[in-house]
């Protein structure tokens, strides 16, 4: 073997190694797809499983391309935007036409709310004060398809679905934060845990197309309830002790 050559050629190894990881950040994009045809077929379920799928790589290949350095090894390639176009397709496109053609708002309003939503997520996607110096997103995260799975998995009167869809699109921009799963310092082991729990119970909802008994249900509501409130009460808890 051409001893001169090996300098050269691990390097351009690494650029493709770096290069992949665009690959598989992209392969959210045709996950999405693969979700929106279960859609509109309507089943829910393996819509729902699909986008799991996606929750997967996105939590993956930022691990992943900061390990490989590949802002370094392929600046011509925006991982951050590549990111961006993928979340918008799995976290708010889908999940908003689920909530839209599903039935579980009323008919006159779910159109307008359906637009709501992707507006809304859109505007706060460009915002780059989305998330705040600690990691944790500001307002209501543009996380419709968590929204759009306790709607199917609550199953409330049309009045009510149709009220807290308004009322999250309201809170996108309201002043208070949100647990970042992943990137939040604060009580982080008791965050993953709580996310690790939420996965086998999502899971096992979604293997039972939502007919889960109550515990399973009072699980989930209590893990989001977390993520979404426990912020602003540590918050509180401090300006008392202070």
């Amino acid at each position: 073997m051409d001893q001169t050559s090996q300098p050269d050629a691990l390097p351009e190894r690494m650029r493709t190694a770096a290069f992949s990881v665009h690959v598989f950040t992209a392969l959210g994009a045709g996950i999405a797809l693969l979700a929106m045809l279960e859609a509109v077929r309507e089943h829910w379920a393996g819509m729902f499983g699909w986008l799991g799928v996606a929750l997967i790589i996105d939590g993956i290949d930022g691990p992943l391309a900061r390990r490989l350095d590949v802002v370094r090894l392929q600046p011509n390639w925006s991982g951050e935007v590549l990111d961006l176009v993928v979340d918008f397709v799995t976290y708010v496109f889908v999940p908003a036409y689920a909530i839209t053609a599903s039935g579980l708002l009323l008919p006159v309003a779910a159109p307008i709310l359906g637009i709501g939503i992707v507006v809304s997520s859109a505007l706060y996607f460009a915002d780059r004060r989305m998330k705040s110096d600690d990691n944790h997103f500001r307002g209501f995260p543009a996380l419709w398809n968590a929204a759009a799975f306790y709607l199917f998995l609550l199953h409330l009167p049309p009045v009510m679905s149709t009220l807290l869809v308004a009322v999250l699109i309201a809170l996108t921009f309201a002043p208070f934060h949100v647990v970042h799963p992943l990137r939040v310092v604060r009580l982080r082991w008791l965050t993953l845990w709580l996310l690790g729990a939420w996965a086998v119970l999502a899971a096992y909802t979604l293997a039972h197309d939502f007919m889960v008994g109550a515990p399973i249900t009072f699980g989930l509501c209590v893990i989001a309830a977390y993520i979404v409130g426990s912020d602003s009460v540590i918050r509180r808890l401090r300006a008392f002790k202070a």
